[in-house]
């Protein structure tokens, strides 16, 4: 079992250092946005693009693709 017990250390370690260079939730930064399907003002985590539909959160769950 080490070989998964290395994976695991190495998961945790990733997870640590994302955390540490703000990669957590905690300190993500928002964008101010427009859902393109309902038109309600959202907040994502990304930059939007001109051009690119934004979708909020109940919206973007009707998009996605399983």
């Amino acid at each position: 079992m080490p070989l998964l017990q290395d994976r695991n250390e190495k998961r945790s370690e990733k997870m640590d250092r994302d955390r540490d260079r703000g990669r957590g939730s905690e300190n993500r930064e928002m964008f101010d946005a427009v859902c393109a399907d309902c038109g309600k003002p959202c907040q994502v985590p990304f930059k939007p693009t001109e051009g690119r539909p934004v979708y909020c959160r109940d919206c973007f769950a009707k998009h996605r693709k399983f």
